[in-house]
């Protein structure tokens, strides 16, 4: 069994298609399925469901594909630790975010590529579930979500801090001068929030039960960005994460007003799969985390754009 088969068989869990997974691979797609069918020989397992096109693993494949993805993954973590014996750590750090939290990722990844210069890093834009998946398939290094919500799996979690929620509003609007306000004088407010799908949206609806009332959002978008143009043409309001402020702040023409804090407030922190060592590319990033006060950090900002 080499290793170039077992980077075969993630390619095609990956991309779902053996064309398209042999040229990820940069080989002809005759060479990726002569080599995945000697290692079906070589385990004595059909991993592969075939028909057509590809249709899938078998149970015996599931399993396979899970030990490739661990055996490329303690490669890598090889690969990391005599990159750093040589005199730099050096590799991709692959960071998965959720939307509502990837606006404050520079505030970790800015230190960490300032100390580690040869460093990459790979942020994208996933949901929880994508995230705690793609952990469990060595697929990521580390993600940044919410940790005291919905269930994660076994990961270890740090957190980084507890999320406030602020009224963007045009600063003529009806709540503009107020010092708070409540969730429940918001019911008939038109709001632009984000989609329902989305984690950060299901704490607000659950914040506004509590408080009383259902929302219907006039417009719903699945962006923080098209969340702030359409409160930028001063029709709609936004109840936002005071996270976001660190990219967008607050644009000319709006201000922010906080929110009555709500009874439970959840945290946003990073997480990794429980592995023993922990890989150095993640254990890089935890050890910024650990000097960067993101809670701090972010509270100034909030009581900057207050005053």
């Amino acid at each position: 069994m080499l290793l170039r088969q077992l980077e075969y068989l993630s390619a095609l869990a990956r991309e779902g298609h053996f064309g398209r997974a042999a040229q990820s691979c940069h080989v002809s797609q005759p060479a990726l399925s002569a080599a995945i069918r000697k290692l079906e020989a070589e385990l004595d397992v059909q991993i592969v469901q075939r028909g057509q096109r590809f249709e899938g693993f078998t149970p015996e494949g599931k399993q396979v594909l899970r030990w490739a993805h661990r055996i490329l993954a303690e490669q890598d973590a090889m690969r990391h630790e005599l990159s750093s014996m040589r005199g730099g750590l050096s590799g991709v750090l692959r960071i998965g975010a959720i939307p509502t939290a990837i606006t404050l990722a520079s505030l970790l990844t800015t230190p960490l590529s300032e100390r580690h210069p040869q460093l990459r890093v790979s942020i994208e834009s996933l949901s929880s579930k994508e995230i705690v998946q793609r952990l469990a398939e060595f697929d990521l290094d580390i993600g940044m979500t919410y940790v005291d919500n919905e269930p994660l799996g076994t990961v270890r979690v740090v957190p980084l801090y507890r999320e406030r929620y602020l009224l963007l509003t045009a600063v003529d609007g009806e709540f503009a001068t107020r010092d708070s306000v409540g969730w429940q004088e918001l019911a008939e407010t038109p709001l632009c929030m984000l989609a329902p799908v989305m984690q950060h949206r299901r704490i607000l609806d659950r914040n506004f039960a509590e408080a009383g009332v259902t929302v219907t959002p006039s417009v719903e978008a699945d962006s923080v960005s098209s969340i702030y143009a359409h409160v930028a043409t001063r029709q709609w309001s936004g109840v936002i994460a005071h996270a976001w402020l660190h990219v967008f702040g607050v644009p000319e023409g709006l201000r922010v007003v906080p929110l009555e804090r709500p009874r439970r407030e959840y945290q946003v922190g990073l997480v990794l799969a429980d592995r023993d060592p922990e890989p150095m590319l993640a254990r890089a990033l935890l050890d910024t985390a650990h000097r960067v006060d993101v809670h701090a950090r972010l509270d100034e900002l909030v009581q900057r754009y207050l005053a």
